[in-house]
């Protein structure tokens, strides 16, 4: 005998809403919206880095969404499905506005997974060198490819997981792995040289 109180899924419970709403229950979709608002603005807010502006992007996308609900695929889920459209909707902003190296800037300033233990910001000559650092890290993002740029932006920047950056790329999980792993490599690269060469110069001072 089945479980009557099976615990339903997050997704099956989207999927269920999803459903209504293709058939002309718009409350249904008010639902999702006060489910996944706060989240849709966080993920607008890296991007643009104005509250409001974030707002706006945001309920953007979930117009954006709403049209287009007879295009979701049921296989996916529907938060990824609507984060793959509200990036976009970020991005065709910082495009239009040319904002998009002021955001980059931003948003290496807040995320410290590539700066390695070594630098210490409580000091003025270190917090130069984090500076500096962020602008060789910016320079090899800037010319990795744009597919692997993405990949390693999603999942450093946004913390996706390798499952969601797939289905929002749109290519299997190994690929996403993959460029992830290309993409450290040359990060972690240029943080290595850019340390030697800060011990190089550490070193003559003292001698």
């Amino acid at each position: 005998m089945k479980d009557i109180n099976k615990k339903i899924s997050n997704k099956e419970i989207d999927l269920s809403l999803v459903r209504r709403v293709k058939k002309g229950d718009y409350q249904a979709f008010d639902l999702l919206v006060l489910k996944y608002q706060s989240r849709v603005i966080a993920t607008a807010f890296k991007y643009v880095q104005e509250r409001q502006l974030a707002e706006d992007i945001a309920q953007e996308a979930f117009i954006k969404s709403y049209k287009s609900i007879d295009s979701f695929r049921e296989e996916s889920s529907f938060y990824t499905w609507v984060y793959r459209i509200t990036v976009n909707t970020a991005k065709n902003y910082l495009v239009s506005s040319k904002r998009k190296n002021e955001v980059m800037v931003s948003d290496l300033s807040e995320n410290d997974s590539f700066y390695p233990e070594k630098i210490n910001l409580d000091s003025p000559q270190e917090i130069l060198k984090a500076s500096e650092l962020r602008d060789l890290i910016l320079e090899a993002l800037s010319s990795l490819g744009e597919e692997t740029r993405t990949a390693l932006s999603l999942r450093e920047f946004d913390g996706l997981s390798y499952e969601q950056i797939a289905e929002i790329v749109k290519c299997p999980v190994g690929t996403v792995r993959s460029r992830i792993f290309r993409g450290r490599e040359m990060i972690e690269d240029v943080i290595g040289k850019h340390m030697e060469k800060i011990s190089i110069n550490q070193n003559i001072k003292i001698s």
